[in-house]
């Protein structure tokens, strides 16, 4: 355990980040696969469009890298493209 103050409040402040990052990245893997699993064209597109939202906020936040959320795009982006 932390002796400082200093240790103490960087303590806390990683577990509120820990729990705001897992709940984030939780939330951008589900849009990821609600695209890959996606029935029908037009619900692919639906869910592109927030995951693409999803991606973007979470590599401006520092979440993910930008690359990765660039290729991740990309990905999703090609499995839309072939649905019928």
């Amino acid at each position: 355990m932390p002796r400082l103050k200093s240790a103490k409040k960087q303590m806390r402040q990683s577990r509120a980040h820990r729990v705001r990052n897992r709940a984030q990245r939780t939330t951008l893997r589900t849009a990821i696969k609600r695209v890959r699993v996606a029935a029908s064209k037009a619900a692919a597109e639906t869910a592109y469009q927030l995951a693409e939202q999803l991606l973007d906020r979470a590599a401006r936040r520092g979440l993910i890298h930008r690359n990765t959320a660039a290729r991740n795009k990309s990905r999703l982006r090609a499995v839309v493209s072939k649905l019928t």
